[in-house]
């Protein structure tokens, strides 16, 4: 049975447990940040689930963690983050979160027997012109290493808001590992070269077999099933206060002195303003910006919307709070430059398992053990992915779900003469098929399939070039009663665009307003391993 105990006080005094039953807790957004946040609050800083309250201004909980189906009897998954086995923050959290399919297990022990089962093992990861490539080398020049070992030496503040293309060749955009690098983790040129070099390190021990996408765990479901329903279903059973549809649209600060606190909190449900006084004991924690705010869907007949950052409040929020507030980071960084930080998924529900059965026969891998393969001819450089089916709780056993994305949604297809952004759900298909070359079973395999498109106007804004301060810090300089969470905050060493990142944010946030006498786990640093650094340095030379 996972652990549930609420009683050991070891990090915190009698004294503060009882007071702590008269705080209250507000949390901005219900993200994966926030219900871990929740969950921290609850396990290690006693605080009852009734007294912790979560604003959300969707009418799901999850964040970007999302997966459900559609008015169109389809399925739609905007996006998926990648596991690892270093994630300790994620797996302390769902080690005490119980599994809904079986309660003598927990979260954690689901994703650790299923990653077992189903290794990642690619066997197919570039296609090009219908055809495997061979990526037993990363295809690196002389140059290329010593631009990669030299990045890696370099301190953050010495590379400042450089991009990635201002520190490596353009010959460099054409190797293996780039292309497996960037479609696997959405890297485009233009990005932060302080967010590569994490990456490069927070990764390393991933190298030896990054051509065949090794070491990556998956969840047994989409994430939004194997990890926002039951850590939601956890908390809504401790008592969490949820409150959907709901907006913040301020904060009000007193900045007075020392110490910098949340006064109230400033809400619109349905057209209705409220305001929520914030005791100088209460917490707040808030969700900065939103990767997949203002995201849009498509069909199989009609194309994705761009939406901009007006469509919703997220990022409206974080310039509010950040206005003459130094200290509070720069939304603008991050927000401002949407043809930079877009791009394209889709999710296919398909009623027939003949394209599973050609791909599987085309890769060499069943679906669930071989991962991402990138077309490198596609103008639109689409990737794709089969999952382990069912991909949904209670997804029927003749209905296959596979999900897929393009980093260059502008540009004209190769065979669909569109942006992929003027495209509908079809016509990405048209595509896809025509570059695997599917041929005489076109035709069955598109009667079968609903092609959901989805247009992401931030989706990669955390890694837009950055400099010290545009991120704020968990708890910034000062705060006494607030923090900060989410992508968009700054967590030295770890890296942005994964769950672990959120997790991390809300434990480091928890723990510090509570004053809690125990250690965040530290970040996975395996270049201080001799054995993983000379691996990582044998790969490089493959």
């Amino acid at each position: 049975m996972p652990h549930t105990d609420q009683s050991n006080t070891t990090d915190i005094s009698i004294e503060s447990v009882a007071m702590q039953h008269n705080k209250k807790a507000y949390f901005v957004g219900s993200g994966i940040a926030a219900l871990a946040g929740a969950a921290f609050l609850i396990r290690d800083g006693h605080i009852p689930g009734e007294n912790i309250h979560i604003f959300e201004e969707l009418k799901i909980t999850g964040g970007s963690l999302d997966g459900a189906s559609s008015k169109d009897n389809a399925y739609v998954i905007r996006g998926g983050r990648m596991l690892e086995e270093h994630y300790v923050c994620t797996y302390d959290l769902f080690e005490t979160i119980p599994s809904l399919t079986d309660s003598a297990k927990s979260v954690k022990d689901e994703i650790f027997e299923f990653s077992h089962k189903y290794v990642s093992l690619s066997r197919c990861r570039l296609v090009r012109d219908g055809q495997k490539v061979d990526v037993s080398s990363f295809g690196l020049s002389e140059k290329d290493r010593l631009d990669l070992l030299s990045l890696i030496a370099h301190s953050e503040d010495s590379l400042g808001a450089k991009r990635i293309e201002d520190w490596f060749s353009p010959t460099f955009f054409e190797n293996n590992f780039w292309l497996m690098w960037s479609t696997m983790f959405a890297f485009q040129p233009w990005h932060s070269v302080v967010e590569l070099k994490r990456y490069l390190l927070r990764f390393i021990q991933l190298f030896p077999d990054f051509n065949k996408m090794g070491g990556v765990w998956r969840t047994p479901y989409n994430q939004y099933d194997s990890m926002i329903l039951p850590l939601v279903t956890w908390l809504k059973a401790q008592g969490v206060q949820f409150s959907l549809n709901t907006e913040v649209t301020g904060l009000d600060f007193d900045l007075g002195g020392g110490e910098r606190a949340v006064q109230s909190i400033h809400c619109a449900r349905e057209g209705e303003s409220t305001d929520i006084a914030v005791a100088p004991d209460d917490l707040v924690f808030v969700t900065l910006g939103c990767m997949t705010e203002a995201s849009s869907l498509g069909s199989m007949t009609s194309p994705a919307v761009l939406n901009s950052k007006k469509s919703g409040g997220a990022w409206s929020l974080w310039e509010d709070i950040a206005n003459g507030r130094p200290g509070f980071g720069h939304p603008a960084v991050f927000a401002d430059h949407i043809d930079q930080t877009k791009w394209m998924s889709f999710t296919v529900t398909l009623n027939d398992p003949v394209f599973f059965q050609f791909i599987e026969d085309f890769t060499g891998n069943e679906a669930g053990t071989g991962g991402m393969f990138t077309l490198v001819d596609s103008n639109w450089f689409m990737s794709m992915v089969l999952a382990h089916q069912p991909h949904f709780i209670n997804q029927p056993e003749n209905i296959f779900v596979f999900w897929g994305y393009a980093l260059f949604p502008d540009r004209i297809g190769n065979f669909v003469k569109k942006s992929m952004s003027e495209c509908t759900g079809e016509e990405i298909l048209v595509e896809l098929f025509q570059h695997l070359k599917l041929g005489d079973k076109t035709q069955d395999v598109m009667a079968a399939a609903n092609c959901i498109p989805c247009m992401m106007p931030f989706i990669t804004s955390q890694f837009m070039p950055r400099v010290k301060g545009d991120r704020p810090d968990v708890v910034p300089a000062g705060a006494k009663n607030f923090a900060f969470i989410g992508q968009f905050c700054e967590i030295p060493d770890d890296v942005v665009f994964t769950v672990e990142y959120s997790v991390r944010s809300a434990l480091m946030a928890v723990y510090t307003l509570l004053d809690i006498k125990k250690e965040v786990p530290p970040v996975f640093k395996g270049q201080y391993d001799v054995g993983v650094l000379f691996n990582a340095l044998k790969t490089m030379h493959r």
